[in-house]
């Protein structure tokens, strides 16, 4: 009701022009008041009818009256102003049926600045002040404030539950300890409290460590993502140019076989005039010899005919046969037959690609595929290793210029020569290694062949330095990669520079065996059985690359089913 009689003088001193309380106010003759700027705007606008009215009764004025400040009018109005403000700010205080109001404040009730668990009450600021003067009620423990302090009393007793019996898993008093919770297993609420206190924050441990487990999955995920993306974006590239390539090598041999028809065309057309014009000519000789006979079977002479018949009847013989062989529409039926034969090759072989491309695409990925069980374990046998395998490529554009790939990007052999490969940076410069194409992550399981020399099958972080001729860049040789040497002198690891020699049987064909999540890299001698020959156990931060490096030798990542 206050605030409604707070609400009411406002607006009793409100001017009806601005709608705010009266600032500088002024009174007309009719009674009604004004802010002195809000009606001297309001008739400097009838200046120009010389007639001048109150807003609100609309009474006129011959002359425009001479304004003066109305002193006690404007005191109200300040004193208004601060009784406004403190009793808006005393309704701010008092606590609301959501609220938790104080147990110590009478009439209406203050909000609970705070609840105290010994003396199960809430106070407000004011009289919550003791407990921080008091040295007795400093020793009181305060909380947030809360509406279910009685919960904390005993129903049967009317004690606070000090106690916690472990038997019936429910708190009780002292009273209750020694009453119907006698003989139960009893320990006070601040000893159950330490001891749940200590298993929650193993539990939080385990969850915070679940979520980091989560986050990295989620950071394997996006670079999955992205690896994907760039994968698929240059596939669709690099197929595009050899589509192109192949259209474009189709298009010159049809232009080839068009151009050695048309040749052969004009071979053949030249034949055939040349021996039209023989004939024609041989036409005209025998009509003219045919004239000559005639003109002497038509002579009356008998001496003269026969004097003239041995010159003139005598025939030269024909220089052509005497028929000719036509093959309509037939003339180059071998080169239809022979592009007919390529087109339908070509069908052959484009359905056979199309399927082995379209299993490739569609085979799914380890990391994608449904939760295994046991993560960290390893298969036992190679045929459990066999599940992981995954089909790995090597990518030309990190080649170094004296190594030549083959047999699909999987074989790599080391050369005397640099091989003529463009520009590129990803290429190792110094280093005899090669990366794989596909990113790493989840399980994985991948065997290579090697003959004679060495070889260093590694794994490594896509961005380890690939310009220079220093340890950044080796495999093995830095904290980016690891690496297992093969060589006819037997085993070696090494990971940041540092060499651990390994020992096991001799085998051309090695095992490697990642599971990104769990940290793990091992690499085995793969012969009619699997030997472990070395383990790692770290953090894998980024997904992995299958590297090789080779030196007087060649080395295959195998197709292995």
């Amino acid at each position: 009701m206050a605030q409604k009689g707070v609400q009411l003088d406002r607006e009793t001193f409100s001017c009806s022009i601005c709608l705010d309380l009266l600032k500088d106010p002024v009174g007309l003759s009719c009674g009604h008041s004004y802010c002195m700027k809000c009606i001297t705007a309001h008739w400097d606008g009838e200046d120009q009818k010389r007639i001048y009215s109150c807003p609100q009764c609309r009474k006129m004025f011959t002359l425009r009256p001479v304004l003066e400040k109305n002193v006690m009018l404007a005191e109200l109005v300040e004193e208004l102003k601060k009784t406004g403000l403190q009793a808006a700010a005393a309704d701010h205080c008092y606590a609301g049926d959501e609220d938790v109001a104080c147990d110590s404040c009478t009439g209406k009730k203050l909000k609970a600045f705070k609840s105290c668990l010994v003396c199960l009450a809430s106070f407000c600021e004011n009289h919550l002040q003791p407990h921080y003067d008091v040295p007795p009620l400093k020793k009181h423990q305060l909380v947030e404030p809360s509406k279910n302090l009685q919960e904390n009393i005993c129903s049967r007793h009317d004690e606070v539950k000090k106690m916690f019996c472990r038997t019936d898993q429910q708190s009780i008093c002292y009273l209750c300890s020694v009453d119907q919770h006698k003989g139960h297993d009893t320990v006070s609420a601040a000893a159950e409290r330490t001891e749940r206190q200590k298993k929650l924050e193993v539990s939080r441990l385990n969850i915070q460590q679940r979520i980091q487990d989560r986050q990295k999955d989620v950071k394997l995920l996006q670079w999955e993502l992205k690896d994907i993306r760039v994968s698929a974006d240059k596939t669709v590239e690099d197929s595009e140019k050899m589509f192109t390539q192949m259209i474009h090598l189709i298009q010159k041999t049809g232009r080839d076989v068009e151009q050695q028809i048309r040749s052969q065309q004009e071979t053949e057309v030249s034949g055939v005039k040349e021996l039209q014009v023989k004939l024609q000519q041989e036409i005209r000789d025998l009509e003219r010899k045919d004239a000559e006979l005639k003109q002497l079977s038509d002579t009356p002479d008998h001496s003269q005919f026969l004097h003239n018949y041995p010159s003139v009847s005598a025939l030269s013989e024909s220089t052509h046969s005497s028929s000719i062989n036509i093959r309509p529409l037939r003339h180059f039926e071998d080169v239809t037959a022979a592009v007919k034969e390529l087109r339908g090759k070509l069908q052959d072989i484009l359905k056979d690609t199309w399927t082995n491309i379209s299993l490739t695409i569609t085979q799914p990925d380890v990391l994608l595929s449904a939760p295994e069980p046991g993560p960290g374990l390893e298969p036992k046998t190679r045929a459990g290793f066999l599940k992981y395998s995954r089909q790995i490529t090597l990518d030309p554009n990190t080649a170094n210029r004296n190594l030549l790939l083959s047999e699909g990007n999987r074989k790599v052999t080391y050369k005397g020569q640099q091989q003529s490969y463009p520009h590129h940076p990803d290429r190792f410069v110094s280093w005899q290694q090669v990366l794989s194409r596909e990113s790493l992550t989840g399980r994985c399981y991948w065997e290579v062949e090697w003959s004679r020399g060495g070889v260093f099958i590694a794994v490594s972080y896509k961005n380890i330095s690939r310009a220079g001729g220093g340890a950044e860049c080796g495999f093995g040789y830095n904290y980016k990669s690891w690496a297992l040497e093969c060589s006819h002198y037997g085993y070696s690891f090494r990971h940041n520079d540092i060499q651990t020699c390994v020992s096991g049987p001799r085998s051309s064909r090695i095992g490697v065996y990642l599971d990104h999540r769990a940290g793990i890299l091992s690499f085995y001698s793969v012969s009619e059985t699997m030997t472990l020959l070395h383990r790692v156990h770290t953090t894998f931060t980024e997904p992995l690359h299958a590297g090789l490096w080779v030196y007087g030798t060649s080395a295959e990542l195998c197709e292995v089913k």
